[in-house]
């Protein structure tokens, strides 16, 4: 499941917190707005359909960080 998300999305919503799914498409849809960029008004909209099309359980089990840390996490 936590692969539906772009690495892109998930740092996206590691920025605004990824406590509960139902408060982080709000603040994703709040922002959304004021987003002039077309490629990050894209990442935006994607990882809202996405949240909007899973289940809290399921939101809940992926288990999100923001790639650079991961990646600097698991080196030697």
């Amino acid at each position: 499941m936590r692969d539906i998300f772009s690495v892109e999305e998930t740092n996206l919503m590691c920025v605004y917190g990824t406590n509960d799914r139902t408060t982080l498409i709000t603040e994703l849809k709040n922002r959304l707005p004021g987003v002039s960029d077309p490629e990050m008004r894209d990442i935006y909209e994607s990882a809202i359909g996405k949240l909007q099309n899973i289940s809290d359980g399921d939101f809940a089990g992926i288990g999100f960080y923001i790639a650079d840390e991961y990646i600097e996490g698991t080196e030697g």
